[in-house]
């Protein structure tokens, strides 16, 4: 079995003895029982990185091949979202081609579906000074979107929250937005945990009343919205507003610390999914999707709750460096073959809480290969001075 030294929090190193691989199967229908969205990162090109803080530079090969994964398993794609390192080091030119390089690449997959971002991260938030400037920016991107028959998450933004006086200009400028979508749309109520430059999302700090302002946006216009994501961290939240929803909307949860007790749910509902940690614990989420299809919520939670001690983890604050972890997690096991990120974001986790990742993955039985997980691993270790 593999071993490897890693580092303590005490300053000291212990010997750590991995568990067997990952039972998990590389392939899985898609869950018949609840809606799943991995919202996916995006493989830097190491040898394009001439200057990884200012030009992001995509391995567009690995990229794709990596949703072709996640399309095997099962999911949906939630495309050009956070995860992928939105207002973190890639730009919208690069969003840009994203979406149009996925949108292509599912039409050569049978099955496969996704929705794709749409926000105003184009638009410097300090230069918006008008509702006009974000509905502008807001346009050209869902524009563009559809030009490529995808269909719309609407993203938070930066923008809207600066320039917007109040509930009012919330409720004006999504309603425009909504009719004109081709299509049903996904709303996506992001936390300030995830995004410092979003506190006061909606025209309130405070939960209720912001919620009050989407609820309101939701019944008005029902007929166009398929669902909302909230990433709120906090499952009370999340319930309370779940079960306000009019019927025909449902709840995908962004809830990375709680998305097991969410979508297993209780007896008065539960949330679908639209997930960065969907990501990297996707053969074991898929697994315990067929679980709870089969009706063994015991199998279902057996295998998801230890994801969730990782994920608390790995979303902890700052929770918005937490695409550093998804890729570690995805270098780890082998589906690209170095840990370099768009904006140097590899650098923005040290190696106490990667190390302390290395251990929770294994003990959640995600590593395919050990062996390789651990020589990764210790390749790292060696870098930060840890033999």
């Amino acid at each position: 079995m593999a071993q490897i030294t890693l580092p303590k929090a005490d300053g000291g190193t212990e010997r750590y003895l991995l568990a067997p691989a990952s039972r998990f199967a590389p392939v899985h229908a898609p869950s018949r029982t609840r809606t799943v969205f991995a919202a996916a990162h995006v493989v830097a090109d190491p040898r394009k990185l001439n200057e990884p803080w200012r030009v992001p530079a995509l391995d567009w090969d690995a990229t794709l091949a990596f949703r072709r994964h996640l399309w095997g398993l099962g999911f949906k794609i939630a495309e050009a979202m956070d995860t992928s390192q939105r207002g973190q080091g890639l730009d919208w030119s690069n969003a840009a081609e994203l979406i149009a390089r996925v949108l292509a690449e599912a039409k050569t997959v049978p099955g496969a579906d996704l929705a794709c971002g749409a926000g105003t991260d184009q638009l410097d938030a300090n230069a918006a000074t008008t509702l006009d400037d974000v509905i502008r920016a807001y346009e050209e991107q869902i524009a563009h979107v559809e030009k490529h028959g995808g269909k719309i998450i609407l993203m938070a933004s930066r923008a809207l929250c600066r320039v917007a006086k109040g509930p009012d200009d919330y409720l004006a400028v999504y309603g425009r937005l909504i009719g004109q979508c081709r299509g049903k749309v996904i709303l996506h109520w992001l936390g300030e945990m995830f995004d410092p430059a979003l506190a006061g999302y909606w025209g309130s700090r405070d939960f209720e009343p912001a919620m009050q302002t989407v609820l309101t946006l939701i019944r008005e216009h029902a007929a166009k919205i398929d669902g909302i994501k909230i990433s709120l961290l906090d499952a009370g939240k999340e319930i309370t507003m779940r079960r306000r929803l009019p019927e025909g909307v449902v709840m995908y949860t962004g809830d990375d610390f709680n998305y097991a007790e969410l979508i297993g749910g209780d007896e008065q509902g539960f949330s679908h999914g639209l997930l960065g940690i969907f990501d990297p614990i996707a053969p074991a989420a898929a697994a315990a999707f067929a679980c709870l299809d089969a009706g063994d919520r015991q199998g279902f939670h057996a295998i998801l709750d230890p994801t969730v001690t990782l994920a608390r983890r790995l979303f902890e604050a700052p929770t918005q460096y937490y695409k550093s972890g998804v890729v570690f997690l995805v270098w780890l096991n082998g589906f690209q073959d170095h840990f370099r990120m768009v904006g140097g974001a590899e650098s923005a986790r040290g190696i106490l809480h990667y190390a302390d990742l290395f251990r929770l993955a294994d003990q959640a039985g995600l590593f395919a290969d050990p062996e390789r997980a651990a020589m990764r691993m210790g390749h790292l270790c060696a870098l930060n001075g840890i033999a």
